[in-house]
């Protein structure tokens, strides 16, 4: 399905690695390892672009309403185009004036979206996009404006866009306003996003497998419900005493974490305050309780500690998400949900009400819902993800994007405060059990950064380049297998999990190159027995349709 014209491509000569023990040549850290594509101009004016008509392009109408050439936040003019995809799904897009290399990225949106921006996730030192030589598109998902769900209230239409068709139409149209502005089609198409991006580009791969050949999606949140219900909502309600009062607050969250690290920081080897992987510390909150209330923590601050760690559940101990909700020494991020002083709102409150008001439950839009009103049972947890499921992209069945010819790439940090690693490592297990793991790791593969937290920030190493991985895997077939990430002073190099960095013994233990890949020899005990488990199976997804201004989905 990937044409005739990738197939002619002439390939750059690549310095290339092995992997430990032989196998397929991987890219090197420094070596892009792209294929050598001709640079192609325009074959019209910009301007000439607001009049062109896409009639067949996707489903739907599209209007252009702008195309003016621009150098804003890009290395090279483009003709920046803004246009509509009936009914409301306003897209942008990038289209280089001066010479384009024969590729399309589209980026992702985060939150629950609402405006159009390009932006390119870990993708720094990426050369067609560093080069301004790339073009480029996103949407706003068929909406505008607010961030805070009540756009969803009495608007189907746009759920089914939020959900999967925004991201599906601005891609066909797109690749329309190419082949119209360069005379030809791209020769390889591309998704990248982070968090809700990263629900897109998973969305992509088990929805329209030809949309694109390689996807980079990070931190996905791919299973949206149960993240924005139970998940956030315990975030809070954890930490809440009887008269509703927080009973953790972020003053104490910098004497936790470094209780955790006097625990936990050298079973890797190296003392560095960053954990490799954070499931081998066994921290136990109580140990830092005290009469001393300035330096230690109380009984009660420490249950909600082990709370926060460990998760949702009903009364009865059953788990409502993954095993692990929060890793240990992601403790100075916890900010999201532990606030400075009582009376604040968090984004963790802000998220949940704002998905329980208006998108949890199909056709109904209460804006007077409280936190309090959810309940945490497993009756409460089907009912929930039953009628919203829809919308989550955890489908682990990825034959026809593997069979297409598309390559996948993971990334997650281990320090995330908005979306557990857990998740992603739930997906990537049910994958490999679904497809299994040869075949996976045929087009797959998964990279956890120590220490970095959602989409980056963190302690750890993260800012990294997963952007040209993925192109050069798709366009040279060099298997990716270092990724190097850094913060300041510091270097790191990320292996495809389960595979971990480890200090050869010599040299600084800022500098990547003095770390090798050691696969652990004993898997981890956390596993993935909960209520949800089912939810990530093939099968569950469903298409929806407006039917007398409801939404119909089956």
């Amino acid at each position: 399905m990937r044409g005739a014209l990738r197939r002619a491509t002439v390939l750059l000569a690549v310095t290339t690695l092995l992997l430990p023990g032989g196998g397929s040549p991987a890219i090197a850290s420094g070596h892009s390892g792209l294929a050598g594509l001709k640079a192609v101009r325009p074959v019209m004016d910009c301007a000439a672009v607001a009049r062109l008509d896409l009639s067949g392009a996707t489903d739907a109408p599209v209007t252009i309403r702008s195309a003016t050439v621009t150098s804003a936040g890009a290395p090279a003019p483009y003709c920046s185009v803004v246009g509509t995809i009936a009914p409301a799904n306003t897209f942008v897009m990038r289209l280089p004036t001066q010479g384009w290399t024969q590729r399309y990225l589209q980026t992702g949106c985060g939150g629950l979206c609402g405006s159009a921006t390009i932006g390119y996730t870990q993708a720094a030192t990426c050369e067609p996009v560093t080069d301004g030589t790339i073009a480029s598109a996103t949407t706003d998902m068929g909406h505008q404006g607010l961030n805070d769900g009540s756009w969803a209230a009495g608007n189907p239409q746009a759920l089914i866009d939020f959900a999967y068709r925004g991201v599906h139409v601005t891609a066909q149209v797109a690749k329309a306003l190419i082949r119209h502005f360069y005379g030809r089609a791209a020769a390889y198409s591309y998704f990248d996003g982070c968090s809700d991006g990263g629900r897109e580009a998973l969305m992509e791969a088990q929805r329209y497998p030809d949309d694109f050949d390689g996807i980079a999606a990070g931190a996905p949140a791919g299973n949206i419900v149960v993240q924005n219900t139970f998940h956030h909502a315990w975030n809070v309600l954890a930490n809440k005493d009887a008269d509703g009062n927080y009973i953790l607050l972020a003053d104490k969250l910098p004497l936790i974490h470094a209780a955790v690290l006097r625990k936990c920081d050298g079973l890797d080897g190296l003392v560095d305050g960053v954990l490799d992987d954070p499931r081998n510390c066994r921290f136990d909150p109580n140990t830092i309780v005290c009469p001393d209330t300035a330096n230690c923590l109380t009984p009660a601050q420490a249950a909600v500690v082990r709370r926060l760690h460990d998760g949702a559940t009903d009364a009865h101990g059953n788990r409502l998400e993954q095993e692990i909700s929060h890793e240990w020494g992601s403790e100075l991020d916890w900010t999201l949900f532990v606030p400075a002083a009582q009376g604040q709102v968090t984004f963790s409150e802000n998220i949940a009400l704002s998905f329980l008001r208006y998108l949890a439950y199909r056709n109904v839009a209460d804006p007077t819902y409280q936190l309090t009103d959810l309940r945490f049972t497993i009756a409460s947890f089907r009912t929930t993800v039953q009628t919203s499921d829809y919308l989550s992209a955890t489908d682990p069945d990825l034959s026809r994007f593997r069979r297409s010819g598309g390559k996948l790439i993971l990334w997650h940090g281990w320090s995330d405060q908005h979306i557990s690693p857990q998740a992603t490592l739930n997906y990537w297990d049910a994958m490999r059990t679904t497809m299994g793991a040869r075949t996976v790791d045929s087009f797959a593969e998964l990279y956890l950064l120590p220490g970095m937290a959602h989409c980056g920030g963190g302690v750890g190493p993260n800012t990294f380049d997963v952007l040209t991985p993925v192109m050069s895997w798709v366009e040279t077939g060099a298997t990716p297998f270092k990724i190097v990430a850094s913060t300041t002073g510091r270097t790191r190099p990320v292996y495809p999990y389960p595979r971990v960095a480890r200090y050869d013994g010599t040299g600084s233990t800022d500098d990547q190159a003095n770390f090798v890949a050691v696969t652990p020899r004993r898997e981890s005990a956390v596993g993935y027995s909960w209520v949800g488990a089912a939810l990530y199976t093939h099968g569950y997804q469903k298409t929806c349709r407006v039917v007398d201004g409801r939404l119909v989905c089956g």
